[in-house]
Parts: C-alpha cells; structure tokens; sequence
C-alpha cells in the first residue's frame, strides 16, 4: 500500500480541528498528523512533521492565514488547501490566496458546521489527493501581460473555456492579455455560490475585456466574458433567431458538478458549432472530456492545455485521451493560440 498522505490542519476553531481530523481519518489514504490553532504554532509543526499537505484558515488570530500564506509560499512552498468561510470578505481573501499559491479551498457552511462538513467529507478528501499531486505555481506578476491584437472582427466566433483546480489563476492569465475587441468567451468554473461574483470582479478589474457573471437570457457580446454562476444551475450556449444566448438551467450535478464544463461545452458544439473554440484547463477530474470532442466534432477548434503548466492535469488529460484536444498547449501560449486560430479561421473563410 502507498504511503498515506500526510496533512497539517490550521484553524483556530477546536471544533473545526476535530472534524476536520475525523473528516481526514476516516479516508484510508490520507491522515492527519497533527493541528494548529494558528500560524505561529503551525510553523514549528511544519518544520517538525514536514506534512505533505496543509489546510489552513483564512482569518485566524496572531497572524493572518494571508499574511502566513504568503510567507509560507516564498520560504517553504508546498501544497495549501484553504478553509473559507462562505462571505462576501470570505471569498475576496480566499481569491487573494489562489494569489499567493493555494491550490484549491474548501467552504465552511455558515450553520450547522458539524453536519456541513461532513457533507463534504469526500470533496475534503478529493482535494486534498489532488493538493498532495498538485504542481506548484509561482505566484502571478502584478505587471500586465504585453496586449494581443485580434485579427478578427465577427459577432459569430465565440470561446468555449473549462476550467477546475487551479483555474482561477489560469483563466487570469488567459484573459489578461486578450484586446477588449476579443470574440465573446463563456467558462464554466468549477466553484461555489457566492464565489463567482466576487471572481467575476477581480478579473473585470485586471482585463481589457468587460467579465462578469452570467445572467439567464442574456445576450453574449463581443469583448465580453460570462462566468458561470457557482450554485445549482448550469450554463449553456443557446440562439435567440441570429443571437447567441445565456441560459441558466437547474439539473442534477454532471460529472459530479453543478455547473459542469460537460454541459456548456455540449451546447456549444449544437448551438455555434464550427464558430466556436474550445479550451480546457487545468483541473482535477475529467468534466469536460467528452464535451470538448464533442465540439471538435461538430467542426469546432480544441485546446487543452499541456501537463508541465497545469496545477492538476486531471481534466486536460482526460480530454487528450479521448481525442477531443486539436493541439495541446502551455498555459502561456494559449490567449495566442486562441486568436492565431481565429485569424486562420478566418483566412479559411
């Protein structure tokens, strides 16, 4: 049997501690070896454990989990998996932490914590696999990316995007450099409610293109981003006569998520076929795997992105091996990818 994975929790809850240690323990290949209740005994039990992996809070006394964070990144990097709670504050902070170089979070429900948890046991448990696995990313520059030119100007083109663990980052650094005259882009993220919006807003401030949240029945516009809204509904692609649409649909999770790279990147292959482009990201699982040959299919370009850029290479992987991925790209290379395809496309046509 392989080694279990080792983890380090920190939170200054001793409630949150102990179920977050029976949440651990109750998987076989994983345990907890030992509990913080905050940063500064936290980093003596790092040096003395050297835990493979660390859960840690995002407000906590005596130090701050962004101020440790940050510290811990530069100094020792290794695999964080946060603890947010389910805020307006709470997902701003975790936002900064995918920053920094966490890996994944995980939420606190703002009642019934025991019962809330718990429910989570096994996404804990996946998150905390795919953090011991996960490739560790340097923090992102502040300075912007030097501007892309679009070679195209059309209505009709649209970008298709899918992303899970470590996609936040990722779709930064694919939106940045995009003109504010790019095709319309949709992405699906795999994220809980409350989460989104605030996403939404920190990319809106950082891109040339307009980002927000997608709203049911709205128009998809040129220089325009729609991120899905984390929750109980998924996004698909639909027309309105010679529009393309949003629509916002209840329904069970896919692929075990709600909303599911699976079902936008179906949609996209009937709705605008051999008009749009697909990409998938980085992220644990295989939601989107059969989605993006899906559009293939139907006449669309594919992207994955390639193994040495992914934070987790679940999603890309699984994508690639079915055949859905036209070419296979490092994350730095695929907002040039994107619009040299356009601009082929449109020499084609």
């Amino acid at each position: 049997m392989s080694r279990k994975v080792r983890v380090l929790c920190v939170d200054d809850s001793a409630l949150v501690r102990g179920l977050m240690t029976e949440i651990i323990n109750g998987h076989d290949d994983m345990e907890v070896i030992a509990t913080a209740p905050d940063p500064l005994v936290a980093r003596d039990l790092i040096k003395q454990h050297n835990p493979d992996v660390l859960t840690l809070d995002v407000e906590m006394p005596r130090m701050d989990g962004l101020d440790f964070l940050e510290k811990l990144m530069r100094l020792r990097p290794m695999p964080v998996l946060m603890v947010s709670s389910l805020t307006e504050r709470g997902s701003e902070i975790t936002l900064r932490a995918l920053e920094l170089g966490a890996v994944d979070f995980v939420t606190k429900p703002k009642l019934g914590i025991r019962d809330g948890l718990l429910e989570y046991s096994e996404l804990i448990a996946d998150k905390i696999r795919a953090a011991s696995a996960a490739r560790l990313r340097a923090p992102s520059p502040a300075a912007p990316p030097r501007p892309l030119r679009n070679p195209l100007s059309s209505t009709e083109k649209l970008v298709i995007v899918g992303a899970s663990t470590g996609g936040t980052e990722a779709i930064r650094e694919v939106l940045r450099p995009l003109p504010p005259d790019s095709p319309a882009i949709l992405i699906t993220q795999h994220m809980p409610a409350g989460f989104t919006r605030s996403f939404a807003q920190r990319l809106d401030s950082l891109c040339s293109v307009t980002v927000r949240e997608a709203s049911h029945g709205e128009r998809v516009l040129p220089g325009h981003v729609y991120l899905a809204p984390g929750g109980d509904m998924h996004m698909k692609l639909g027309r309105s006569g010679a529009n393309y649409v949003i629509g916002l649909e209840p329904g069970d999770p896919v692929n075990r998520h709600r909303p599911s790279v699976d079902v936008l990147f179906f949609s996209a292959a009937e709705a605008a076929g051999k008009n749009a482009i697909g990409v998938i990201l980085t992220g644990m699982g295989k939601d989107g795997a059969a989605g993006l040959l899906a559009m293939k299919r139907a006449g669309a370009q594919t992207i994955a992105q390639d193994e040495a850029s992914c934070v987790v290479f679940g999603m890309p992987r699984e994508a690639i091996a079915l055949g859905g991925a036209d070419e296979v790209a490092p994350l730095w290379q695929i907002s040039e990818r994107i619009l040299a395809r356009l601009g082929e496309r449109a020499h084609r046509v």
